[in-house]
């Protein structure tokens, strides 16, 4: 069974169908929709300021959620993906976003809908992602537009995938 850790009189709140790896440890103000899953060695911490997400995020293998004491929190929107040891720290993420393998997303950053960030990129304090856009880098800077082929054959796909690969662990 996941780790799960109540903090400053807020217990982890999960939605429908959701699948939480026996090592993932989640911690006070997070609440998840439905169909959501955190993954082996993923850890999401809600302990200084409150974590959302929407419907079919996936937090995959070591990647860390936070937030800063104070001043940010972390929204995540629906359908979206973050991949394994991602950072996530205090930002915005709307809809329909790939955030790839070791990717740093710092405090107060924006992601727009249809998005990828690339593997690696370090997204600044800041930075607004537009929708239909990769960043890739270090600092992440626009690379180019979103083609609806990587849209459904990325951004969708993991994230119909996580679901699938979700269902072989439940009981």
């Amino acid at each position: 069974m996941a780790l799960l850790i109540p903090c400053r009189g807020n217990d982890p709140q999960f939605g429908e169908d959701c699948f939480l790896a026996p090592n993932a440890t989640i911690i006070g103000d997070v609440i998840t929709g439905d169909q959501c899953s955190v993954w082996f060695n993923a850890v999401v911490r809600g302990d200084v300021n409150s974590i959302r997400m929407g419907n079919k995020v996936n937090i995959q293998d070591g990647a860390v959620i936070h937030a800063t004491y104070e001043k940010t929190k972390v929204i995540l929107g629906n359908n979206v993906s973050v991949g394994h040891n991602a950072l996530v720290h205090g930002c915005t993420v709307e809809d329909n976003v790939l955030i790839g393998m070791g990717a740093i997303v710092m405090d107060n950053c924006y992601i727009e809908s249809n998005c990828i960030i690339a593997a690696g990129a370090v997204l600044l304090e800041g930075t607004r992602v537009e929708s239909g856009t990769i960043y890739a880098g270090v600092p992440a800077k626009k690379v180019k537009n979103l083609s609806p082929e990587l849209f459904e054959g990325e951004v969708q796909r993991i994230a119909n995938n996580y679901i699938m690969y979700s269902s072989w662990f439940k009981k």
